[in-house]
């Protein structure tokens, strides 16, 4: 399955422009973000700061994904 994933702030400047990744199906949050960790340095430092949206809903990294998902990858919010 291929899902697109689209990346803010720090994440962004680690993982670049908005990709497709292909996983294999079943698959779920936390595995695209594992697959994702393991090919960038310095992903892995973000894990617990980020989260994971997918089609524009917050996600927790157990649940399943499906071909064609869109998933942000979101930094912590601030504010002032």
């Amino acid at each position: 399955m291929k899902v697109r994933v689209l990346a803010f702030a720090r994440v962004r400047e680690l993982l670049g422009p908005p990709r497709d990744v292909e996983l294999p199906p079943g698959s779920t949050a936390g595995v695209l973000w594992d697959a994702l960790a393991e090919a960038c340095q310095g992903l892995p430092q973000l894990a617990q700061s980020t989260r994971i949206a997918r089609n524009g809903r917050v996600v927790r990294r157990d649940e399943a994904l499906q071909d064609g998902d869109e998933i942000a990858l979101l930094p912590p919010a601030g504010g002032g």
